[in-house]
């Protein structure tokens, strides 16, 4: 298979999402993907679902990769999720700056995705891969393209093993910046970050609060569509499919998919580009 591939999760927040939840992944784990990553609440909200989650995912024969975040945690507190992780025999983190949750102050000891790398790597070693954030379109709090390169490369610096992107739907935007990270010496792999299209009302949502752009012929097909779910769908599948396509065939190192905790999107969109599931390595060298 060319790549890595890999899905996202957040920790459910109730029975009835706990039971969404491992339907999605029984159906995608039929894909084999190489991981699956599990989001952290704003300032670690959900630490516990995120072990939880992570531990029910590595019961299922798939290797988990908990979000370890920046705000609102302390050096303390950091050091005691490294070694609950540790213990649990847990070898694969993404370590983010992470969002304040609504109305907080609390940053925490760590002010930069950067020092938490530093930190982990200090505290443990060669234990955890690590991955970073990307932003293919620039942060949005960046003061610039080049500051935020600059954090970039810090990151890789400080011991990241690779990058996941925040989603983007600009194929130019991502080649862009795998090119001027690699020209300023960064040599991890820099996996794109692929968000399947459902709702054109949940996207721009998205879209506005992290700062992924949705390209203006986009914006104006999907705006035409109106409430038809149907149509917005299947302009989706068209559109991201074509998308991880250019990826693929330019050489991307693999694709991590947001499925929001759901599976048919994500299935689709594998399925329409040929993939095969992935043989597990022990399978492999049996």
């Amino acid at each position: 298979m060319p790549g890595t591939f890999s899905f996202e999760f957040f920790p459910p927040r109730t029975p009835e999402g706990a039971d969404k939840l491992r339907a999605a992944r029984r159906q995608l784990a039929q894909l084999g993907p190489a991981f699956c990553s599990v989001t952290f609440g704003a300032g670690g909200s959900t630490r516990e679902g995120t072990l939880a989650t992570v531990l029910e995912i590595r019961g299922e024969g798939i290797e988990a990769a908990p979000h370890l975040s920046c705000i609102g945690s302390t050096r303390d507190s950091v050091r005691s999720v490294l070694a609950q992780y540790r213990e649990h025999g847990i070898r694969h983190l993404v370590a983010l700056r992470g969002d304040l949750p609504s109305g907080s102050v609390d940053v925490g000891e760590f002010r930069y995705a950067s020092e938490l790398v530093e930190f982990v790597r200090r505290e443990t070693g060669d234990w955890f891969a690590i991955d970073v954030a990307a932003y293919p379109e620039v942060h949005p709090q960046a003061r610039s393209a080049e500051d935020d390169l600059a954090n970039f490369k810090r990151k890789a610096d400080a011991g990241a093993t690779s990058a996941i992107t925040q989603y983007f739907y600009n194929p130019d935007a991502y080649w862009h910046f795998v090119d001027a990270a690699a020209a300023r010496g960064v040599a991890i792999p820099i996996v794109p970050g692929i968000m399947p299209i459902a709702s054109f009302a949940r996207l721009a949502r998205f879209s506005d609060a992290c700062g992924a752009e949705i390209p203006r012929w986009m914006r104006r097909r999907l705006e035409s569509y109106g409430d038809d779910a149907a149509s917005i769908r299947a302009f989706g599948l068209d559109v991201v499919t074509a998308l991880c396509e250019r990826l693929l065939e330019g050489g991307a190192p693999g694709l991590h998919f947001y499925t929001l905790n759901q599976a048919s999107l994500t299935t689709t969109i594998w399925q329409r580009l040929g993939l095969e599931p992935r043989v597990p390595d022990a399978a492999r060298g049996a």
